[in-house]
């Protein structure tokens, strides 16, 4: 994913916190996203020349990434210590400490409080995507029980009465956004299907399956996944996110080791209606759902050279790396091996280039997309990417022995640990309230 040019500012429900922060390192390469004088301070790290003398500002200590965190802080610091714990790595203190001040007292996590000494009040931008990332981060790390917990019940507390969540508390819920929640709670210990609404008793599963496209559409986007029920369109990036979802599976997937390879079945209809398990399963339909969007995925990534495109407003579709990655983990999450083998190669050839440009959530994209397929981080494509994702923040405090990115990590199986990842594209929708940054989970209908 390349960066992404400037968009205009999007209410809550088009464009949400959440869905832009997957691609934040995008977002920020385009400076000029939110235009002039509104956009944010730039940040520099020592030595950096990115910014005029005098103009940057001194990134907080323990912070990874060397661009303004104002929307993505929270979302690349948990996605860099997850993977890091995922490999084997013992993050810095001083980045998980800096990850848990980032917490209001209410539980919620918003994407960068620069006086975290300051409480939260009713003008902070708390989100929901940031304080799931946070959870899943901080639930791999272990010793911040507290912290998860109030996480938790904050999330548990703005859930919407569909069962899902938008990235913003109030807003329509979305496809990406109830994911990402889904593989908090799966990480923190609690079932989804026991967290209800308070108002129709809806699950986040009920939530996350409505957004899925079934047999009154037209048979290529069959079994996809829409960003929301508005405008509705089969969208990869919320479908990569949903079928991860939809096993209960958060941003880690453990690899499959020897289990068998699952053949990807797309969304069969008869008679106009869904054929197979897609409907009827004991889990509400779930495996069925996650299923045709692996379909709906292959199809797509077949279809573009094994890798997802994006376009924005303007300009010819390219790669969309992030989205790529996020595939690959969702088929990996399936048990659909050999469908995730040639995106994954693409990767191995591709990807470096846009990790370097954006920095350690890409990194850790990449990291967790090689894990969920027992693909060695430390050897991708030529690229160590451990090594790198460690040199984008403080010296990490060391290793566990015998942990390997290769090994099936239970800690970090069904409960996760992507989408995303979601996800920040550059599509920044601050003034009424959005900016989701590191995967740019951009147009949602660009695919």
């Amino acid at each position: 994913m390349a960066p992404m040019a400037p968009m205009a500012q999007q209410a809550p429900s088009t464009h949400p916190v959440a869905f832009l922060a997957r691609r934040a390192a995008m977002a920020l390469a385009a400076a000029a996203v939110l235009g002039g004088a509104a956009a944010p301070a730039a940040y520099a790290a020592d030595g950096a020349d990115s910014a005029p003398a005098g103009s940057a500002k001194k990134l907080p200590e323990g912070l990874y990434g060397t661009k303004d965190p104002q929307y993505d802080g929270v979302w690349r610091q948990s996605l860099a210590l997850l993977a890091q714990h995922t490999v084997g790595v013992r993050p810095a203190a001083s980045a998980v400490r800096w990850l848990v001040g980032q917490q209001c007292a209410d539980g919620a996590f918003t994407a960068f409080r620069a006086e975290p000494g300051k409480p939260c009040d009713a003008r902070t931008m708390r989100d929901t995507n940031q304080t799931a990332a946070a959870v899943q981060a901080l639930t791999a790390l272990g010793g911040h029980d507290e912290t998860a917990r109030k996480a938790v019940n904050w999330l548990k507390s703005v859930q919407n009465d569909d069962g899902g969540w938008s990235s913003m508390a109030g807003s329509p819920s979305d496809a990406n956004s109830t994911s990402v929640v889904i593989g908090a709670l799966a990480a923190a210990g609690t079932k989804p299907e026991s967290v209800t609404s308070k108002k129709g008793g809806k699950t986040p599963y009920d939530g996350l399956l409505t957004f899925r496209l079934g047999c009154d559409v037209k048979e290529g986007e069959r079994g996809a996944f829409t960003f929301q029920l508005k405008g509705a369109a089969a969208n990869a990036d919320a479908t990569a996110a949903a079928a991860t979802g939809a096993l209960g599976k958060g941003f880690v997937v453990a690899p499959a080791g020897g289990a068998a390879d699952t053949p990807v079945k797309p969304l069969s209809c008869k008679d106009g209606k869904a054929d197979g398990k897609a409907d009827g399963t004991s889990d509400g339909g779930r495996a069925g759902a996650a299923e045709g969007g692996a379909g709906y995925l292959v199809a797509q990534l077949d279809k573009n050279g094994h890798h997802l495109p994006s376009a924005m407003p303007g300009q010819e579709k390219q790669p969309d790396v992030g989205n790529t990655a996020d595939a690959v983990v969702a088929l990996a999450a399936g048990g659909h091996r050999s469908a995730a083998r040639q995106p994954l190669k693409w990767l191995e050839k591709n990807a470096s280039a846009w990790a370097r440009q954006n920095g350690p959530a890409a990194y850790a994209q990449l990291v967790l997309a090689a894990h969920a397929t027992g693909t060695d981080p430390r050897s991708f494509g030529g690229t160590d990417l451990v090594t790198a994702l460690n040199a984008t923040g403080p010296e990490p405090a060391g290793t566990t022995p015998g942990k390997d990115a290769r090994a099936a990590d239970t800690a970090g199986d069904s409960d996760g640990g992507v989408n995303v990842w979601w996800v920040i594209g550059v599509g920044l929708a601050v003034g009424a309230g959005i900016g989701f940054l590191l995967s740019g989970r951009r147009k949602k209908n660009d695919l």
